[in-house]
């Protein structure tokens, strides 16, 4: 489940988490990424125009796990822009 892996997942260095929620089938997921969201990692939730089933991004945004929400074909550009601000945190100190 993907509960489960997102819950398991911060129990690692959370500030450098970043969580995805993509398109899918009810509310698996939407907990986890807000466990991630809540212990300072990063999120994203597919937006629903570019879901084929907007139920696992529609429950995270619900609840306020996404702190963005993307359509998919700019996911890798968030994922990339987040990467590099994580990035640059370290090397500025």
């Amino acid at each position: 489940s993907v509960d489960y892996m997102f819950t398991e997942i911060p129990s690692l260095d959370e500030k450098k988490l970043l969580g995805v929620i993509l398109t899918g089938m009810g509310k698996d997921g939407a907990k986890g990424l807000l466990d991630i969201r809540e212990s300072g990692g990063f999120t994203i939730a597919q937006d629903e125009e570019s879901s084929i089933v907007f139920g696992m991004p529609k429950e995270a945004i619900h609840l306020g796990a996404a702190k963005k929400i993307v359509s998919l074909d700019k996911m890798a550009d968030e994922i990339i822009l987040e990467f590099n601000r994580k990035n640059n945190e370290v090397e500025n100190g």
